[in-house]
């Protein structure tokens, strides 16, 4: 500006001049179409037309939109909600007037709480929980969860991920303290992560998320770093106690079924016995009752056939036989039969000896000079043998005994 301008000096704050503006707008659109600027002449109408046409087209063909499956197109007007599109194309009015929001209801999101993509990055703040013994456990778990309500899930959550992370905290914390530590740490670990997705769902449900959680998964849980060495040694003296009670559980199982069956064996030999015991009870008492009968018909027949067979049944297990020398003597005469029948068996023959003890030496009975003896009318007509006696003398000296005691017998 030369010095000598009216204008010099003069601040210019005033607005462009707009028909400055909409010349050099028409000169350049008709420099750009190869036509000459006429002075006072503008854009031809035509020509305004065709490029507002285009522009208009533009714009309105900026509305379509694609909705791919597994998705859902939310039309919004001025940030205000229209409708859900479903997939497939779809068109809406183009911006600033309407917009549309492509929400991915498939997708499986993932929330982690107490860590950070790796469960060595804790988040102590998050992780650290008191248990109902009042021990503190270090649990990191991950919330997996898909959309149901589109509409939801964008207008009543500013922040989605972080709402669910502070639910599942929340109800976390809650169901570790209800519970024991064992059953934190090993016991329950499944049931606690089944509860927790089932309460985060619900409490979703309330606040209107439009979040459908599909599993909570507890990667880590574990005693605090300073107390671990200790955890370590109470863990495998619990062990210990589990495989000693396992140990003394095998050794009952093998132990009680076998005392069970000796028990069982021996109530079963004792009813048996029971049963030979009466059996032979009343056998002995019928034979005694027929004995009876019989007794009560010919007393003394039956009385001497019942000495009989007492005698029988004595000398037959017996290889001494001790023989009164007469009245009034204190000797007695000892017959050693297994030594009579070893002499008088035939050369060649083997014959087995009796069992028995050695025999003892003939001694006078202790008190049988003191005991007066019965009167005995065939003692002394009766032949007494001696070790050296045959066959024939000691059949006949048995002979005679046997008559002697019937003729004594009333």
């Amino acid at each position: 500006m030369a010095w000598n301008d009216p204008q010099w000096g003069k601040k210019n704050d005033g607005p462009p001049d707009l028909d400055e503006i909409w010349r050099n707008f028409n000169a350049r659109l008709n420099k750009l179409f190869g036509r000459k600027t006429e002075p006072g002449r503008g854009v031809p109408p035509s020509l305004f037309l065709i490029v507002t046409g285009v522009v208009l087209a533009i714009w309105l063909a900026s509305g379509f939109y694609i909705v791919d499956a597994g998705e859902r197109g939310v039309v919004l007007r001025f940030g205000r909600y229209i409708e859900t599109s479903q997939p497939g194309p779809g068109w809406h009015l183009p911006w600033p007037v309407e917009s549309v929001e492509i929400v991915n209801m498939e997708q499986v999101r993932t929330v982690e709480v107490g860590y950070r993509e790796n469960v060595r990055n804790k988040i102590l703040k998050e992780s650290l929980m008191l248990t109902d013994d009042e021990n503190i456990v270090d649990i990191q778990f991950a919330v997996q969860y898909t959309l149901k309500n589109p509409e939801h899930y964008l207008f009543n959550n500013r922040s989605p991920d972080d709402a669910v992370r502070q639910v599942a905290e929340s109800v976390m914390s809650q169901i570790v303290g209800k519970s024991q530590m064992d059953y934190v740490l090993y016991e329950g670990r499944a049931d606690i992560a089944e509860r927790a997705a089932k309460h985060i769902q619900e409490i979703l449900d309330r606040y209107g998320a439009g979040i459908s959680i599909s599993r909570v998964t507890l990667q880590n849980a574990q005693p605090p770093q300073e107390v671990q060495p200790s955890f370590d040694d109470a863990v495998k003296a619990g062990q210990d106690r589990d495989r000693l009670k396992s140990e003394g559980q095998a050794y009952a199982n093998d132990v009680i079924p076998k005392a069970r069956g000796v028990a069982a064996r021996l109530q079963e030999e004792a009813a048996g016995y029971k049963q030979s015991v009466i059996a032979d009870a009343q056998g002995e008492a019928d034979r005694f009752r027929q004995v009876l009968a019989q007794y009560n018909k010919a007393p003394v027949v039956t009385r001497e056939r019942m000495y009989l067979d007492m005698m029988q049944q004595v000398l037959t297990h017996t290889t001494k036989v001790l023989v009164d020398s007469g009245k009034g003597s204190n000797q007695m005469l000892y017959l050693p039969l297994d030594k009579l029948l070893q002499q008088t068996a035939p050369a060649g023959s083997a014959v087995a000896p009796l069992a028995s003890p050695p025999p003892a030496a003939t001694a006078p009975l202790p008190g049988a000079a003191d005991t007066p003896k019965p009167a005995d009318t065939t003692a002394d007509s009766t032949p007494r043998p001696d070790d050296s006696s045959s066959p024939d003398d000691m059949n006949r000296t048995r002979d005679a005994m046997r008559s002697r005691d019937r003729e004594d017998r009333p």
